[in-house]
């Protein structure tokens, strides 16, 4: 086995360049996977622009699809060469905040056990998988072996925003008959749209203004699609359309201090906003908008949800084909092209919804 291996690297803001790195050692609870697919996630164009901070050097990415190369001396339950996938978020399973089922913030290694967002190691605090291997911490938490009928690219999409995407259907607690509006039809709004589908939602919104985002959202499962620029007043246009109601669940899944608010001023008294968007600045509640805190309105917030009993879930969901991800990977590169992938990805060239990189 080679000593070196090509990763996508954070060297300053506004570059990511493919550098040579060593391939990490395996510890006793780590497994060594040998990526075969990856992807490019809207959070890596924010570490790329300088919005999100992570240290120089660091590999970047958090969506691996690959096989087991080597396994540490302690894990369990795997074997090498099998297909696994791990989740973006990779858990300890063992601390406070994993045992009281918020595994995406676990606090592994602190004194009460629990850290904001700990949950996310890959390409943030540690090296991530845009790169030919990458170090599974925690594997026996984390590895979930890939159904032998399924594809690299139809598990694509799970370790990441299939799953980001469902939980935010799943906060806003859809239940049958409910009426949800989607803000953003990227990716993550439009795996969104599938969970509520999937939930229960007799009608689904879809909030976006680009055509092909508003045509995809009707294949995810949307039954009328909103263009926030030819409508005068978004929130109107879903108030009449909700015969002024309101709808039951809101999912803002953009990150903007005016997509947060149009989901807010979109539900009924007693609705819930389910929020997904990644905020890079502070964020206003209009007192109307919340009625004066008394409208009994429900804000939740998520990070992806991980482990491997998630993303077995996941692929459960792919594997039943209730939903269709496939049409979602719109370009493909190959890792020594991933440079001019971040460039697309980053421009939002060329109807890019998602790429694969293949290794």
């Amino acid at each position: 086995m080679a000593s070196m291996m090509k990763a996508a690297v954070f060297v300053e803001k506004g570059r990511i360049v493919l550098e040579d790195k060593k391939i990490p050692d395996v510890g006793p609870n780590d497994a060594l996977m040998r990526v075969t697919t990856t992807t490019i996630c809207g959070t890596d164009i924010h570490i790329l622009k300088g919005e999100y901070p992570v240290e120089k050097g660091l590999t970047i990415g958090h969506e691996p699809v690959g096989v087991i190369e080597k396994l540490g001396s302690a894990v369990k339950g795997f074997r090498e060469g099998q297909r696994v996938i791990a989740g973006a978020i990779t858990p300890s399973g063992w601390s406070n905040a994993c045992l009281c089922g918020c595994s995406s913030q676990d606090g592994a290694g602190t004194k009460h056990g629990w850290k904001a967002t700990g949950g996310w190691k890959f390409g943030n605090t540690i090296d991530g998988c845009q790169a030919e291997y990458v170090l599974v911490p925690d594997a026996m938490a984390n590895l979930a072996p890939i159904p032998d009928d399924l594809s690299d690219e139809e598990v694509l999409m799970c370790p990441d925003i299939m799953s980001t995407g469902f939980v935010g259907a799943e906060n806003g607690n859809i239940k049958i008959g409910d009426t949800v509006v989607v803000f953003a039809q990227g990716p993550i709004g439009l795996c969104a749209t599938a969970g509520a589908k999937l939930m229960g939602a007799s009608r689904i919104i879809a909030v976006d203004t680009v055509p092909a985002r508003l045509a995809m959202a009707k294949r995810m499962g949307a039954d009328e699609v909103v263009d926030f620029k030819a409508s005068n007043n978004v929130v109107e246009t879903i108030l009449e359309m909700t015969d002024g109601r309101g709808c039951d669940v809101a999912i803002e899944a953009l990150g903007l201090q005016a997509t947060f608010e149009w989901a807010l001023r979109s539900i009924r008294p007693g609705g819930t906003l389910s929020s997904l968007g990644v905020y890079s600045g502070d964020l206003k509640i209009p007192v109307d908008a919340f009625a004066a805190g008394l409208g009994e309105k429900t804000i939740r917030t998520a990070l992806c949800p991980g482990g491997k009993e998630r993303m077995r879930r996941m692929m459960e969901v792919v594997r039943a084909r209730r939903v269709d991800f496939s049409a979602l990977v719109t370009h493909r590169y190959s890792i020594d092209q991933i440079e001019d992938a971040y460039e697309l990805f980053a421009n939002q060239r060329d109807g890019v919804l998602k790429v694969a990189i293949s290794l």
